[in-house]
C-alpha cells in the first residue's frame, strides 16, 4: 500500500512539472517578438487598381441601318444567330444573324398592299377610259344636235315669227346641254385625275417602303468589315451582347474588331484618389493571364465625370492607360493589374505601416527595442510602408507587433506634439475644402 501511494506521487509530481514546462514554452512562443529596421531610401508612392484590357482602336460591325427618311417604324431586333467570341474572321465573313420575322411580315404585307392598289389603279384606269369615252360621244353627238338646230333656226327666217322663236328656243336649249355636258366632262376629269394622283402617290409611297424593307432585310446577314477576331459589343450595364440580345436603331453594333496592336488598360479609380492621378504618369502593368510578364504604360485619359457602377455604391472615375509596345498575348478583356506611381521619394525614411499605433488621443507612435515609446510624425504611405517626417533615425529597431507590459516603455517625442496639432489643423481645412468642391461637383 505504501509503495503504490509512492508510485502514485511520482507521477502526479511528473505531471505537474509537464505541465509547467509545457505552459512556459507555449506563452514564450506566443509572446515571440518580431522586429524591424527603419529604413531610408527611395520610396514609391503609387495607386493600384485592377482593370482589364480594351484596344485604342476598333472597327464596328453594325446591324443595318434605318435611316432617316425610310418608311420603317424603328423597332428592336433580336441577334439569331452569332459566331464565337474570339473567332478570327476575314473582311466578308459571316458574323451574325438578325430575326427577320417581324419586318419579313411587314415586307410581305406591303407586297400584297402594292399589288391590290397596282390592280385597283389598273381598273380604275380603265374605267376611266371607258366612262370618258363614253362622254365624249355624248358631247360630240350633242354638238351635231346644236349644228342641227341652228341650221333648223337660220331656214326658219321665212317661218312665221312663232316658229322662228321656237326654233330659236330649240338651238339655245341644245347649246345649254352642250354647255352642261362639257362641264361635267371636266369636272368628272379633274376628278379622275386626283384619284389617279393619289392612287399613283400611295402606290409610289409602298413601293418606297417594300424596297426599303427589302434592303433592310438584306443586311439582316451581317458579316465582317474587315479581317480580325470578333468581340462581343458591351452594354452599358456590361454584359455582352450575344444570341438573344436585342439591338436597336441607335446602337447598332453587334460585336467589334479590336486593333490588338494598341492596347489599353481601363481602370476605376475611386474618388478619394483619382485626385493623384494625371495623364502622363508611369504605370506598370500585370496581367493575370501571365503573371510572370510585366508591361509598363502611362496614363491617357482621366474622366472629370464619375459614375457608380454596377453592382456597387461608391463613386469612382475611369482612367485609360496606354500600354507601351505590343505583344500577340494581349487579347480584349484580359484582367489587368495597374500600379500608377504617383511620386518618387528618395532618401526618404520608412517603416512598415503595422508599426504605427495611436491612442485615444490619435497621436501616432511606435514602440523601439530600447524601450521607447516613440512620438512620431508621419508622411506619405504606399501599400506596405509609411514615411516618417520627424521622430526617427534609419537603423532603428522597431517592434512589429505590440510588445508585452507597454506601460513600462518611456514616452518619447513630445515635443513633437505642437507640429502634429498643426497639421491636423492643416489637414482637416484641405479636407473641408476637397469635400465642398466635390460637393459642388456633383
Amino acid at each position: 500500500m505504501k509503495k503504490t501511494l509512492i508510485i502514485t506521487g511520482i507521477v502526479i509530481c511528473a505531471a505537474y512539472i509537464f505541465l509547467f514546462v509545457f505552459n512556459r514554452i507555449t506563452s514564450r512562443s506566443k509572446t515571440t517578438d518580431f522586429y524591424t529596421e527603419v529604413q531610408k531610401g527611395q520610396f514609391e508612392i503609387a495607386v493600384t487598381a485592377t482593370g482589364e484590357l480594351m484596344a485604342e482602336r476598333s472597327v464596328d460591325i453594325k446591324g443595318p441601318e434605318f435611316a432617316q427618311g425610310r418608311d420603317i417604324r424603328a423597332t428592336m431586333i433580336k441577334i439569331q444567330d452569332l459566331i464565337p467570341e474570339g473567332t478570327i474572321v476575314k473582311e466578308g465573313d459571316f458574323v451574325a444573324t438578325l430575326d427577320r420575322t417581324e419586318l419579313a411580315n411587314s415586307l410581305k404585307d406591303a407586297q400584297e398592299r402594292l399589288t391590290s392598289m397596282q390592280q385597283q389603279l389598273e381598273v380604275k384606269l380603265l374605267d376611266t377610259a371607258v366612262v370618258m369615252n363614253g362622254l365624249r360621244d355624248i358631247i360630240k353627238n350633242q354638238t351635231f344636235t346644236v349644228e342641227e338646230a341652228g341650221m333648223t333656226f337660220l331656214n326658219s327666217k321665212y317661218e312665221s315669227p312663232s316658229v322662228i322663236r321656237q326654233a330659236e328656243i330649240n338651238r339655245d336649249q341644245a347649246q345649254r346641254v352642250l354647255d352642261q355636258r362639257k362641264r361635267s366632262y371636266m369636272r368628272l376629269l379633274a376628278q379622275n385625275k386626283t384619284d389617279i394622283y393619289n392612287q399613283n402617290y400611295w402606290i409610289s409611297r409602298i413601293d418606297r417602303r417594300v424596297k426599303d424593307l427589302e434592303e433592310v432585310l438584306s443586311g439582316f446577314t451581317i458579316t465582317a468589315p474587315a479581317s480580325g477576331m470578333i468581340i462581343y459589343k458591351k452594354e452599358r450595364r456590361g454584359n455582352k451582347r450575344k444570341i438573344g440580345s436585342m439591338i436597336n436603331p441607335m446602337d447598332r453594333i453587334v460585336a467589334t474588331l479590336p486593333d490588338l496592336s494598341s492596347m489599353l488598360s481601363r481602370t476605376y479609380i475611386n474618388e478619394i484618389d483619382i485626385s493623384k492621378i494625371k495623364t502622363g504618369q508611369k504605370v506598370s502593368i500585370t496581367i493575370d493571364a501571365f503573371p510572370e510578364k510585366a508591361f509598363m504604360g502611362s496614363v491617357s485619359f482621366v474622366a472629370n465625370i464619375g459614375e457608380i457602377l454596377p453592382n456597387s455604391s461608391d463613386k469612382v472615375f475611369e482612367v485609360q492607360i496606354k500600354i507601351e509596345g505590343s505583344d500577340p498575348l494581349l487579347r480584349p478583356s484580359m484582367t489587368t493589374g495597374n500600379k500608377i506611381l504617383i511620386k518618387m521619394v528618395r532618401d526618404a525614411v520608412y517603416i512598415p505601416t503595422e508599426c504605427v499605433q495611436a491612442g485615444v488621443d490619435s497621436i501616432p507612435f511606435v514602440y523601439t527595442k530600447s524601450g521607447q515609446k516613440q512620438i512620431v510624425i508621419l508622411g506619405e504611405a504606399n501599400e506596405k510602408n509609411i514615411m516618417i517626417s520627424k521622430g526617427l533615425e534609419p537603423g532603428t529597431l522597431l517592434y512589429l507587433n505590440n510588445p508585452e507590459k507597454t506601460e513600462k516603455f518611456k514616452l518619447t517625442g513630445t515635443e513633437l506634439i505642437p507640429d502634429l496639432k498643426k497639421r491636423e489643423k492643416l489637414s482637416k481645412a484641405v479636407n473641408e475644402k476637397y469635400r465642398k468642391k466635390t460637393e459642388l461637383i456633383n
